[in-house]
């Protein structure tokens, strides 16, 4: 399978919709060999059958599996509403790429193609599906829905934020969660994609909107976007390097080795002050390596939705 067939460098990603199909089938194929094994292929939800119930609903071919009796839950049982948040700020567009594969992706590619993959699973399930996308303003905004129309202009809407890289768009993550959570009127799962690099360095209002999120009992997950080899472990050559970040325009020049140690040590400390943060919470933190695969993000997903009643 040549998933590097379907990107394109000019017009982002060539089929985001094939793709991220891609990415759930081999999620799926991974999960009848994890502690997931028994979660349904095609991610219908069942309960067990009780004496008494109409046998209309049985699911046959799972009997046949497990010579256990279930029964599907349908619409009114299964539906639930999604709300998926993209930070855009120009750090999330870092690395600069000069074309997009599945192996070579940057921050804000990633989140999209995740975001993409999670629709795909939403999908599945007829839930309804609502996006946000911010940077240094409110981008876009559509509510949750769950027709096909819907569903296809979410992932235009994906694809256009990957193509755009905003230049020096700073971000006060804080103020449009809270906007978000003054639209957010029926309880949620609310998915937020972020590098979590604010315009100011004092966590507090990022954890208060965080919290107002969680208000009418939306459950939070928090996928912490970043590029591991170089944004924690620092993992430049030690040659002469001029360092510029990319929301502000300021630089700085130097040897990476002479910085390593302390960097490592403050931004190790931060990420763990974010873990921290989140369990007292009770947000859902999960690590978004770019350079890992996104089973991690979609099995959170699945456990969470298991969770979510």
């Amino acid at each position: 399978m040549n998933l590097k067939s379907e990107l394109n460098t000019l017009d982002g990603f060539k089929n985001l919709e094939l793709l991220a199909k891609q990415v759930v089938e081999g999620f799926i194929s991974g999960m009848h060999k994890s502690p997931f094994h028994g979660f349904s292929a095609e991610f219908a939800e069942h309960k067990i059958y009780n004496q008494g119930e109409s046998t209309r609903h049985i699911d046959w071919k799972l009997f046949a599996k497990t010579e256990k009796l279930y029964t599907k839950r349908y619409d009114d049982e299964t539906n639930l509403r999604c709300h998926i948040i993209l930070d855009n700020s120009s750090s999330m567009h870092y690395p600069k790429l000069n074309s997009y594969a599945i192996d070579s992706l940057n921050k804000i590619s990633f989140s999209a193609l995740a975001a993409a993959a999670l629709m795909q699973l939403l999908k599945k399930q007829r839930d309804a599906i609502g996006l946000s996308v911010y940077s240094d303003s409110y981008d876009f905004y559509a509510p949750e829905k769950g027709s096909e129309r819907h569903y296809q202009m979410l992932l235009d809407q994906l694809n256009k934020t990957i193509v755009k890289t905003p230049e020096n768009k700073l971000t006060d993550t804080y103020k449009y969660l809270h906007q978000i959570a003054e639209k957010l009127h029926k309880r949620s799962m609310v998915f937020l994609f972020t590098d979590m690099f604010q315009n100011t360095v004092d966590n507090t209002k990022l954890f208060e909107a965080l919290r107002h999120l969680k208000y009418n009992k939306h459950e939070v997950i928090l996928f912490h976007v970043f590029d591991k080899q170089k944004e924690f472990e620092f993992g430049f050559d030690n040659t002469p390097k001029r360092f510029i970040d990319v929301e502000t325009g300021d630089y700085i020049n130097l040897y990476a080795d002479a910085i390593k140690d302390s960097y490592s040590k403050k931004v190790n400390h931060y990420f763990e002050s974010l873990r921290l943060k989140c369990a007292q919470y009770k947000i859902k933190y999960v690590e978004a390596d770019i350079n890992k695969d996104f089973d991690s993000l979609l099995t959170s997903y699945v456990v969470e939705r298991q969770n979510f009643r």
